[in-house]
């Protein structure tokens, strides 16, 4: 649980970006969705990759997030793992609603679980996004 705003200092690709925090920065992966790759090393970008980047940056470039945490607050990589908010808009589920990204349920964080694939089962009904490019 928890939760924290902050601004954010740079989107990475579709689920992962940067935000300051104590003048440093730290890097934040989305929960329960997984987008395309686009940078990652020595992988080829994914179908529908530079599509799900552009619109995480345009949902965040320059914009301060409220990070809502579920249980684990960090993966393996050192990465925050969060729910991001800006005002009422829902960005992970966002993500998953216009075709930008499947559901990936990792335990113990799926407290919005249900919802997402809720929403990855009416983007692929409606060929949105990568259901229908890819």
């Amino acid at each position: 649980g928890g939760s924290l705003t902050v601004p954010v200092s740079r989107v990475v690709d579709g689920d992962t970006f940067e935000i300051s925090v104590n003048g440093g920065t730290d890097d934040v992966r989305l929960i329960g969705i997984d987008t395309p790759e686009t940078v990652k090393p020595g992988e080829p970008v994914e179908c529908f990759g530079p599509q799900a980047s552009e619109y995480t940056h345009r949902l965040l470039d320059g914009r301060t997030v409220r990070l809502e945490f579920d249980h684990e607050r960090r993966d393996a990589y050192g990465r925050l793992l969060a729910y991001a908010y800006i005002g009422d808009r829902f960005v992970n589920a966002e993500l998953v609603r216009g075709g930008y990204a499947r559901t990936l349920e990792i335990e113990p964080n799926t407290s919005h679980a249900e919802d997402l694939a809720r929403l990855e089962e009416q983007a692929g009904a409606a060929g949105r996004g990568l259901w229908g490019a890819c």
